[in-house]
């Protein structure tokens, strides 16, 4: 008896409990991945002060149609690319409902249809965009040295293999990480000329200061899923069928814009 009362009593304790464990995990991962992108406190946002306005990648949120969410639903593989979205909302094929027994096929292409992404890194120094040195030798003080840039610098990222339908993928990536890590991410970033950061490093006598910047980026790394996309039409009903069904693993180098990682060293 004591013993069922033991077995009856954990397993009571552990339905209450299991809910409050499972949401405790869950808020651990998702501290866990916010402090996995956060910015550190050696990289500046010089977005007020960069002298190049950089035009940020606003990405477009091609929301699908009633007609076209419900062809959407009934497909077990998911569907993002926003071109073929868009396509498929312009569709206007409507087939006769007094057509018995008719039957058709049409082809809308080999598309890539949706991004699966596996990891994502951050490179706080992914590209050397500038050094500003202060010689304090013969000096009888210290002196201060902050960052200057001395020649505008352009920072491009870039799919890191070859792959069909590079553009419609790149949208992909680009608009699967920017959600992912929410930082301001775009295929390339300009640093401008002249651009200055107050903050201030210090360089004590007999002493040279090396003020060094980089552009930091985001390496991502996942899964592209292509497919050949037909609408069948029978009778009234239409849907979506993909045939011919392949993935391809793709990676991406997304510059962070209007950001920069100082690194000081003294010799």
């Amino acid at each position: 008896m004591k013993t069922l009362f033991r077995s009856t009593l954990f397993v009571a304790l552990l339905i209450v409990f299991a809910p409050m464990i499972c949401s405790e995990a869950k808020e651990k991962n998702s501290k866990k991945q916010d402090n996995e992108f956060s910015v550190p406190n050696h990289v500046l946002n010089i977005s007020k002060e960069n002298t190049f306005p950089n035009t940020h990648e606003e990405q477009e949120m091609m929301e699908p149609s009633e007609s076209t969410k419900e062809l959407l639903e009934e497909t077990n593989i998911p569907i993002e690319n926003p071109e073929l979205i868009k396509m498929l909302n312009e569709t206007t094929v409507n087939p006769s409902p007094v057509g018995i027994g008719y039957r058709g096929m049409i082809f809308l292409g080999r598309w890539a249809l949706h991004y699966e992404s596996i990891d994502t890194t951050i490179n706080w120094e992914y590209q050397k965009i500038n050094t500003n040195e202060l010689n304090n030798h013969g000096s009888d003080a210290v002196q201060k040295l902050s960052y200057h840039q001395e020649n505008q610098k352009e920072v491009k990222g870039a799919l890191t293999n070859k792959i069909a339908q590079p553009e419609q993928v790149k949208s992909m990536i680009l608009m699967k990480t920017k959600a992912k890590t929410k930082l301001p991410l775009s295929y390339q970033t300009v640093i401008g000329s002249g651009t200055k950061q107050e903050q201030i490093y210090h360089v004590p006598v007999d002493k040279t200061g090396y003020l060094h910047a980089f552009t930091p980026a985001v390496s991502e790394k996942g899964q592209i899923t292509f497919g050949e996309v037909y609408l069948q039409l029978k009778g009234w009903n239409k849907k979506i069928v993909i045939k011919n069904i392949t993935k391809q693993g793709i990676g991406a180098w997304l510059p962070i814009q209007d950001h920069v990682a100082f690194s000081f060293q003294l010799q």
